[in-house]
């Protein structure tokens, strides 16, 4: 299914993204530079991390943890584990992360 709009970042108070767990290391990257960007001009971002094995999501959010920590210059941030779990009838897990200031 493809779906196409356009949407600005001022129009949205909480910015929500997905990443699928088994995308590599260098998405962690790219999503690191937009969440720390992104928080340049809000509070919070939330992010679900999603992947074909319950093990998936939390590795990815731990290695997404670390990449952000290690940004000397962006303010500090905060970071609120959330729902996850198995989609009902499926073989795909997911986990929420709030990223937030201070």
């Amino acid at each position: 299914m493809r779906l196409e709009f356009g949407i600005e970042l001022g129009m949205i108070e909480v910015p929500r993204f997905s990443v699928e767990a088994v995308e590599g290391i260098g998405k962690l990257f790219t999503l690191a530079t937009l969440i720390l960007n992104v928080l340049d001009s809000k509070q919070r971002v939330e992010i679900i991390f999603h992947g074909l094995s319950a093990e998936d999501p939390e590795r990815k959010i731990a290695a997404f943890q670390e990449i952000v920590a290690s940004c000397q210059t962006a303010q500090p941030v905060r970071f609120q584990t959330g729902n996850g779990g198995l989609v009902s009838g499926s073989s795909s897990y997911y986990e929420w992360l709030t990223v937030q200031r201070g």
